[in-house]
């Protein structure tokens, strides 16, 4: 380990300043922060914490291996040896020995849909057999007013021992309007009382971007996708809520889930899909000491994104902790359900997918974010739906040129080399899915082997020198990034199937997309990602190495510590 002189520590004292510098108005004063020359008067600054002994991998190549570190307000100030460090310890400095645990950088989410209130209040579907979904359902009918809605959430159709119908969930309630929702987010199955309440027969035509399933006769089997479920919103009652009951359950639900997200090792997460209450949630969390991650959130809904454009609030507003990052749609349906929209059709059939936006729609879009200083995250699955989102790209920024915009395209899931070409070319930022390959590997033999060597295509990404993040677009995937780093590095499902051996990472390329690249995704990798002087003190201790064990065992490796801003926010109640 190269030794720090104390030359270099003040350094690295002159860059925290300069960090501490940084604003809350935009992103000019994050790109900003970094190393600057000290005065010959700089003060040594006594670090707050330290740690030391560990197997430091800080995903910088300035100094890509560590023993030890200092943390001072939040922000790393220096980083080398345990001897090194251990000098810039007084005695009011805390100091934890890691013990040769492995740290890294805190992980980041760039696509998670972030709130826990479904988690706390609704049903959880996410169950492996039919009669334990049935009960759960109907525990909640029993309780509940006939023609007011149950509902159930995180259904798996391909986890449940038998293929879902009306006629399952006409066993639990004819009283009731019903509905189960696909962890997905795409699909839906519906009880008879349901499609009466809403006028839906057999001879009710597929509407435009949305599709109600059928069997062999023609009869409705219960399953509906994207904007088909909408009819649905118009009918039957609903429990409701005062605006202060609301707003409770949005905290209550906010502390929940950052609780599981920080003790899973995230440290920021892209929320993709905030509105006002979400939004509100936020800021409860935070004021009552609930907000254990770092938040940017992708605005969603025409009312949420028309209250910011009023205001003049616009892309990088906010602060380290709670800031814009984007407005967000969604133009095509879902990988996990099988309705993204695609060149060739699934496996055996002659569906090609769904699309939920037209090019003119995409177009329209993209220009009134553009023209609005946002930065623009359109859901595209498919590479039809990718062209089309990447040809709305083309033409504003032909029109409107913007140096280094960084565009997203949520999920991107089936590229080939014209798009990664279109891509790199852009500097549009990709979210594939970081624990899909891993998680949902039994749906993936409806897309194919040659499908699947460009579906999630990390290892593309990279070869295009394409800076690309991790997603986990929870609920539809799991969130935890070790089990991403897992499903990047050995492509490999529950069953030890291999889907696109093509697109596997190194560990060390894993890291990197889950840190460096998130922070890249949001022009924030001065300030974030690495465990570098100057930046957030975010980082994560890991009881194993994941160089080290078997790969189709990095998921099981415990995260001991997570850390953000130089606080311990798991494990909870922990200095």
């Amino acid at each position: 380990m190269k030794r720090i002189s104390r030359g270099e520590f003040l350094g690295y004292g002159a860059a925290l300043a300069g960090a501490g510098a940084v604003a809350s108005s935009g992103l000019d004063a994050l790109a900003a922060a970094g190393a600057q020359q000290p005065p010959a008067s700089t003060p040594v600054l006594e670090a707050d914490l330290v740690v030391v002994n560990a197997r430091v991998y800080t995903v910088d190549p300035a100094r890509p291996r560590a023993e030890a570190f200092a943390v001072k307000d939040g922000r790393f100030i220096a980083v080398g040896s345990t001897s090194d460090i251990r000098n810039l310890a007084s005695a009011r400095t805390r100091v934890i020995d890691a013990g040769g645990q492995t740290i890294t950088p805190g992980f980041i989410d760039t696509h998670c849909h972030v709130s826990g209130v479904g988690e706390l209040y609704s049903v959880n579907a996410n169950v492996p057999r039919v009669r334990e979904l049935q009960a759960a359902l109907k525990a909640k009918a029993d309780k509940t007013p006939p023609g007011q809605w149950v509902e159930g959430i995180m259904f798996d159709d391909t986890k449940l021992d038998v293929v879902l119908t009306r006629r399952f969930l006409d066993e639990v309630t004819r009283d009731h309007p019903l509905v189960v929702n696909h962890r997905g987010g795409h699909t839906s199955w519906y009880n008879s009382k349901a499609f009466e309440l809403a006028g839906i027969t057999k001879d009710t035509p597929d509407p435009d971007h949305g599709r109600f399933f059928r069997d062999e006769s023609g009869e409705l089997t219960g399953r509906v996708a994207e904007l088909a479920r909408g009819v649905f919103a118009k009918v039957g009652t609903r429990e409701t809520f005062t605006p202060e009951q609301q707003r409770e359950r949005g905290r209550n639900g906010m502390r929940y889930i950052s609780e599981l997200l920080t003790a899973a090792g995230l440290t920021s997460v892209h929320d993709a899909g905030a509105n006002r209450d979400r939004i509100q949630a936020y800021e409860d969390a935070r004021a009552n000491g609930e907000l254990r991650h770092r938040a940017g959130f992708l605005a969603r809904g025409a009312d949420t994104f028309a209250g910011f454009k009023a205001a003049g609030i616009h892309y990088g507003f906010g602060d380290e902790w709670i800031r814009v990052v984007g407005v967000k749609y969604a133009a095509d349906g879902s990988a996990s359900e099988r309705t993204m929209r695609m060149s060739t059709p699934y496996v055996g059939t002659s569906d090609y997918g769904i699309l939920t936006m037209t090019q003119q729609e995409i177009d329209e879009a993209v220009e009134d974010a553009w023209r609005h200083n946002f930065r623009v995250a359109i859901h595209a699955n498919g590479d039809v739906t990718i062209d089309m989102v990447l040809k709305a790209y083309e033409r504003v920024q032909k029109q409107w040129p913007r140096p280094d915009p960084r565009n997203r395209i949520e999920h991107c899931s089936l590229v080939n080399p014209d798009l990664l070409r279109r891509i790199k070319a852009l500097g549009v930022i990709p979210t594939p899915f970081w624990t899909y390959a891993h998680y949902h590997g039994e749906k993936w033999k409806e897309y194919g082997d040659e499908k699947m060597n460009w579906m999630f295509a990390h290892k593309s990404f990279l070869e295009y020198d394409i800076p690309v993040p991790g997603a986990s677009d929870y609920g539809p995937g799991p969130f935890e990034p070790l089990m991403a780093l897992q499903s990047m590095v050995t492509r490999k499902d529950f069953s030890g199937n291999v889907w696109g051996p093509k697109q596997r990472v190194t560990v060390d390329e894993a890291l990197k997309i889950a840190t460096i690249h998130g922070a890249y995704a949001s022009h924030e990798e001065n300030v974030k990602g690495s465990i570098t002087p100057g930046k957030y003190a975010d980082f994560v201790m890991l009881a194993k190495d994941p160089h080290d064990v078997n790969p189709d065992e990095i998921k099981t490796i415990p995260i001991s510590r997570t850390v953000v801003g130089g606080k311990t926010m798991y494990p909870k109640g922990e200095a």
